[in-house]
């Protein structure tokens, strides 16, 4: 990719240092494993394929910070840059040929081919025809952006496409207590469990199974939330997994995504989140089902003390590897290479839920408002599986995205079957 050139007497272009994780995530990128989040949003009508793009366009042009490239770099340059352009370089919104396994290849895309980032925007947009409706897939590349900050572009592209008001839901009301996080868990320092080896693919890259459930029962005064009730349901999933597989019970870290941002138009448009771990002893896991009342308590707080906690978003060992001490391409090598022998130490798995989307992605009257919202975090080894959540009209929107080094379409099966048990085991009231 040249340089871009700017007429006599134009402004600059604007350029932005990589922030931390976008470095991170930057110097560890693989060609096997692409780093893409996968969003697609179910409509029950048909869109304006013109007027769409349209839409999408403007949006874009709404949220500046999702419209750049990446500076093509020397060797020896001490950091990566992010280039601001007014524009989208090239064409983002695709329509593929309709027709029998059309959103099953479009998927396929989404987790095999990441767009790329020396063109303006990192995202692509495939409109799906099927014959109960449109889907709208869009692939992100993770090292430009996160999966909140995405969906809050289509919100906005939705308002504009659709001329219906797509302002964010009023966030629940959480209780205001911040209990300190109980003693009596694994210490971080031992290695925690890792997803039992199934039936690795043969092709490399990423699997996904994605389905529909019933949203969990809460009983009125529980001191958990909906979001605990998935973390448990997680955390026995892979147990009850390991030991079919005959692994032996460890400890396990899970971990959980942290979204602090506005969900407004104001929303800062980037990697946003910040990372935490939740950690379950195996002892706690085993006797689960004897005292889910308590397991589900003590998840409630952990996860309420971790996202009460100022921490940096990948931890201080992150800032101290992006800091411009050496070249980009030195500090890319330690960091690789740090990566690798911090693998043991590496969490379980992810799980990111979504929670409720806050939007109601309204397309106007002839395309209608969002019946389901899907969405899948990469799933590179040595964690080989991501757990991704959100709900839509009272519905549970389940995604399992795994490794095919790790894992096969069958075992993903297994695996959901696993974990619409255990959420339903966590249907319980609780105990006074």
């Amino acid at each position: 990719m040249t340089a871009v050139q700017h007429p006599a007497g134009a402004e600059p272009a604007v350029r932005v240092p990589f922030p931390v994780v976008d470095e991170v995530s930057r110097h560890c990128l693989q060609e096997e494993e692409p780093e893409t989040i996968h969003i697609e949003v179910h409509l029950p009508g048909r869109l304006d394929g013109a007027r769409l793009r349209r839409a999408f366009t403007e949006a874009l042009r709404s949220h500046p910070r999702i419209l750049m490239r990446e500076v093509p770099r020397p060797w020896y340059r001490r950091h990566y840059e992010w280039e601001l352009t007014p524009d989208p370089d090239v064409e983002v919104v695709g329509f593929p040929a309709p027709g029998r396994g059309a959103l099953e290849r479009a998927r396929d895309r989404a987790l095999d081919l990441a767009p790329p980032l020396l063109d303006s925007p990192p995202v692509r947009l495939e409109v799906v025809s099927e014959h109960n409706g449109t889907v709208l897939v869009l692939t992100v590349h993770h090292t430009a952006l996160d999966g909140p900050a995405c969906l809050r572009v289509l919100a906005t592209t939705a308002e504009i496409y659709g001329g219906r008001d797509n302002s964010p839901a009023a966030p629940p009301v959480r209780p205001a207590e911040v209990p300190q996080e109980p003693a009596d868990t694994a210490s971080s320092w031992i290695p925690p469990a890792r997803v039992a080896q199934g039936t690795p693919g043969r092709s490399p890259g990423n699997g996904l199974l994605v389905t529909e459930l019933t949203l969990p029962n809460r009983p009125k005064g529980s001191p958990y939330t909906v979001n605990d009730q998935l973390m448990v349901a997680t955390a026995l999933m892979i147990a009850q997994w390991n030991r079919e597989h005959g692994a032996r019970p460890r400890p396990m870290r899970i971990t959980m995504p942290v979204d602090d941002r506005p969900r407004d138009a104001t929303m800062p448009i980037g990697n946003g989140t910040r990372l935490v771990d939740v950690p379950f002893a195996a002892e706690e896991l085993d006797r689960a089902h004897d005292d889910m009342p308590g397991l589900l308590r003590r998840t409630a707080a952990r996860t309420r003390a971790l996202k009460s906690r100022p921490r940096p978003q990948l931890g201080k060992g992150a800032a101290l590897l992006t800091a411009p001490w050496a070249p980009v391409a030195a500090r890319a090598a330690l960091t690789r290479g740090l990566r690798r022998a911090a693998a043991p130490w590496t969490s379980t798995t992810l799980l990111s839920n979504i929670g409720r989307v806050p939007y109601p992605l309204d397309f106007g009257e002839e395309a209608g408002g969002a019946q389901a919202v899907w969405f899948s975090a990469p799933a590179r080894m040595p964690r080989g599986l991501t757990v991704t959540t959100a709900s839509t009209a009272g519905r549970l929107h389940l995604a399992l995205r795994w490794s095919r080094a790790l894992l096969d379409h069958g075992d993903g099966a297994r695996l959901r079957d696993l974990f619409e048990h255990h959420l339903h085991t966590t249907e319980v009231s609780p105990r006074p």
